[in-house]
């Protein structure tokens, strides 16, 4: 008889709302295959109280310190995004594997540079993208793979939320140096993660940005349209100007429509299948739901994660497979300061925009992005 394995052991770097709103409830609802020994956070009031109030034992202002005494299986990196590429190089250095929330890095030179602290057997370093791990996700991409839906051809991918002033008091968000770029980078990322693990590569985009409303260095409002190597072509709009806030999705296929309609996480009554008008629609919608219904979640991702972990195996999110959302987002960026469209084939290191967001010029790139009104 085997032996049970011993839980999985996690340390938290920061403290902040994502942190003690979902990265220590995903871990405390994985008893038995991951525990907390380990909280680093500079704020020495916040460390103690977060520590209190979730029973974690190790307390460190300072990720190397905890590295050492500590020698955790697990990080999760929840620091602001300047400090992601740091904290996850030092992590895999020490043995441990990562999970980093959004966004991976502030540029893909950053992204690459961490690839090479991973092991060719582990660690890796994998990336918050919960949104591709809910029941709803999952069943259809296994439809898409199975032929099901036909063909995918047409797709809108919305990411409509509202940030007041206030939100940008923290001295680090809407700054290029600290947070590396806008909602295309910060908010968006997300649902259009999710489309692209549901559609593969894309091969070109060709997008818009400004700064219309809010005093940032970087956009608050960004459109692009993006096509797809299987033909298929999506719009996308990532805004911080919406005060009726959504997250949608619409996948037009051969033989339906698939939608997903949620704000920051969906379960299965979140999506509608419409039918093609004739048997093969049928036949698609039938196909749903699915199940089960697993919402998506930082805990639904984590499990994933903790199955990778102990198969010994890249897990998703990870990898070239974290990076393409980066990469769309590079291209993004490139065509709104630099005009016209972009292949991804163009976004190497001999690209400006491949070593930062705003082409290495950020006083250029928030000029750019100003509005201008009137005559």
């Amino acid at each position: 008889m085997s032996r049970p394995r011993p839980p999985i052991r996690a340390a938290v770097v920061g403290c902040g709302g994502i942190a003690r709103g979902r990265h220590l409830p995903a871990l405390a609802a994985l008893p038995g295959r991951v525990e907390a020994v380990a909280l680093v956070e500079p704020d020495e009031a916040l460390l103690a109280a977060t520590a209190a109030e979730w029973g974690v034992p190790g307390r460190y202002t300072a990720l190397d310190a905890m590295l050492a005494a500590e020698a955790p299986d697990l990080v999760l990196v929840c620091a602001p995004p300047a400090a992601h590429r740091e904290a996850a190089a030092a992590s895999l250095d020490s043995g441990a594997w990562v999970w980093c929330e959004k966004p991976p890095a502030l540029s893909l030179a950053e992204y690459d540079a961490v690839m090479r602290h991973e092991g060719a057997d582990g660690p890796f370093a994998s990336y918050v993208f919960q949104h591709r791990f809910g029941s709803g996700a999952e069943h259809l991409r296994r439809r898409i793979a199975d032929g099901t839906l036909g063909r995918p051809l047409v797709g809108v991918c919305n990411t409509l939320w509202y940030r007041s002033p206030a939100y940008f008091e923290a001295p680090w968000r809407g700054r290029w140096e600290t947070e590396g770029g806008g909602p295309t980078l910060g908010h968006g990322i997300h649902q259009m993660d999710l489309a692209l693990s549901l559609l593969g590569d894309w091969t070109e985009v060709t997008a818009v940005m400004s700064t219309a409303a809010r005093a940032t260095e970087t956009e608050d409002v960004a459109m692009a349209v993006v096509r797809f190597a299987s033909g298929a072509t999506v719009s996308v709009a990532n805004s911080l100007l919406s005060p009726r806030e959504t997250s949608y999705l619409r996948l037009d296929f051969e033989h339906a429509t698939v939608e997903l309609e949620h704000l920051y996480g969906y379960g299965n009554g979140h999506w509608r299948w419409t039918p093609a008008p004739h048997p093969e629609g049928a036949a698609a919608a039938a196909s749903w739901p699915p199940d089960e219904d697993v919402p998506s979640s930082h805990r639904a991702q984590l499990e994933a994660l903790l199955d990778a972990m102990e198969r010994g195996e890249r897990p998703p999110a990870s990898g070239r497979d974290g990076r393409r959302v980066l990469e769309l987002i590079a291209g993004m960026y490139r065509s709104a300061l630099g005009g016209g469209t972009v292949r991804r084939s163009r976004l190497g290191p001999e690209s400006a925009f491949y070593h930062a967001m705003h082409g290495g010029d950020p006083a250029a790139a928030a000029s750019a992005l100003e509005v201008r009104t009137g005559a």
